[in-house]
């Protein structure tokens, strides 16, 4: 892997060390950089989980990707600068059910302490959670657990009017990148995923987010939300290019 080319694509240049603080500014400056998007479902394109295809897509053109591309990768990087890692299946939750196996890719990394690592969840935590602390953890001023559940772990978000409710459960039985990939056509293909409703395209910034929703720009500074419908495609196109660097190729 070229992990200078990786390095300047997120815009990291601090130390690397393998610590919890330099994991942490990898994390978040993954996040800033590198938007959750699903363009190329919807671009007809398929997404293929090989690290070499994973890295000429997000590193070389600069685009982004879903769970599996992002998460994917920054596995390979972290491995790559001698960071222990396990690639994690886990199942999203909506309303108090869960998704089937190997919906969503996490990382679990092992350092003094145990991380959940995990940048490809678009509106999630900014830094690493601390895996076996069933206590709060603030990112980013939002309120998350990782509790054990009956069989798996559970991640819990506390939302605004301070309802706790769980994100996915997840098991600490490592994967291989290639076990998500029935999983990665699932997604791509079938009317019930919502990554075939949409176009979706989203990222943190160090005051909130910029999310582009079909042609809803919706902009989250310090907690005040700006929306707009954007005209037609060349001022969606313009969007994509002026807020997350995304050219698309015909």
């Amino acid at each position: 892997m070229d992990i200078p080319s990786y390095l300047k694509r997120i815009d990291y240049r601090g130390s690397l060390e393998l610590t919890a603080e330099v994991l942490n500014g990898l994390h978040y400056a993954h996040l800033l950089t590198v938007p959750f998007e699903n363009l190329d479902i919807h671009l007809g394109r398929p997404i293929l989980l090989n690290e070499d295809h994973l890295f000429e897509k997000i590193v070389t053109h600069r685009r982004g990707g879903f769970c599996y591309e992002l998460n994917g990768l920054f596995a390979a990087l972290l491995r790559e600068l001698g960071f222990d890692l396990d690639l994690l299946s886990a199942r999203v939750c909506e309303n108090g059910n869960c998704g089937p196996e190997y919906d969503h890719l996490t990382l679990r990394v092992r350092l003094e302490d145990d991380w959940l690592v995990d940048v490809g969840f678009g509106d999630s935590f900014l830094k690493p959670l601390r895996l076996f602390d069933s206590g709060d953890q603030v990112r980013s001023g939002v309120s998350y657990r990782v509790e054990r559940g009956s069989s798996d772990l559970e991640l819990f978000r506390k939302d605004d009017l301070g309802k706790w409710s769980c994100t996915y459960s997840f098991s600490l039985h490592p994967r291989r990148l290639s076990d998500f990939k029935d999983m990665c056509h699932y997604h791509q293909t079938s009317a019930k995923s919502s990554f075939t409703q949409k176009r979706l395209c989203t990222r943190a910034t160090a005051e909130g987010r910029i999310t582009l929703s079909d042609r809803r720009l919706i902009i989250t500074t310090n907690d005040q939300r700006r929306e707009k419908t954007l005209v037609d495609e060349k001022a969606y196109l313009s969007a994509l290019d002026n807020h997350f660097g995304i050219r698309l190729r015909p």
